[in-house]
């Protein structure tokens, strides 16, 4: 049994089993179980999905709007953890320190989102966790037809959405 913490991400088609690495990313677990013990993530979408890349959520409302954040916090890519299959990982702008709720799961191994130096090109994007169940369902979420909306691309045609992500027991 795990002694990480654990949060499982229920959508519409199925549900996804995380664990939380504190010890490597304790910031950005925090912050991650600070918006999900508020409900925050309930209501938003996977949002941006990129077969063979990557699928992210966390953020956007079905009307596209952007939830409300709070603060960004430190970018904690340099812990070690790589962006692989099945990882959870931190979205942010093209400034390293900028990521507030949104993230990714890795559909493959993306070596070139780790962590490479202290650049603004190099800092990479902070691995936190990992999916220990539900990987079939980041794969049916992987092969939705998307399009653009509302200025986004690749965004899933049908709604994705996160009916809610909660903490669970080991």
């Amino acid at each position: 049994m795990s002694t990480l913490p654990l949060i499982q991400i229920s959508t519409r088609l199925g549900n996804i089993t995380v664990e939380l690495d504190a010890a490597a990313a304790p910031k950005t677990v925090a912050n991650i179980l600070s918006y999900v013990d508020e409900g925050f993530y309930a209501g938003t979408l996977f949002h941006r999905v990129i077969p063979g890349f990557m699928i992210q959520g966390g953020g956007l409302t079905p009307d596209m709007a952007t939830k409300p954040n709070h603060a960004q916090i430190e970018n904690e890519a340099t812990n070690g953890l790589k962006n692989n299959r099945g990882t959870l990982a931190m979205a942010r702008t093209s400034i390293p320190h900028s990521a507030t709720s949104q993230f990714f799961i890795n559909l493959k191994d993306n070596d070139f989102l780790n962590y490479s130096s202290s650049t603004p090109s190099g800092w990479g994007y902070c691995v936190f966790g990992k999916v220990v169940e539900g990987m079939d369902v980041v794969d049916a979420i992987a092969k939705q037809p998307t399009g653009n909306r509302a200025g986004h691309g690749n965004v899933p045609r049908e709604d994705i959405l996160i009916d809610s992500v909660t903490r669970i027991e080991a």
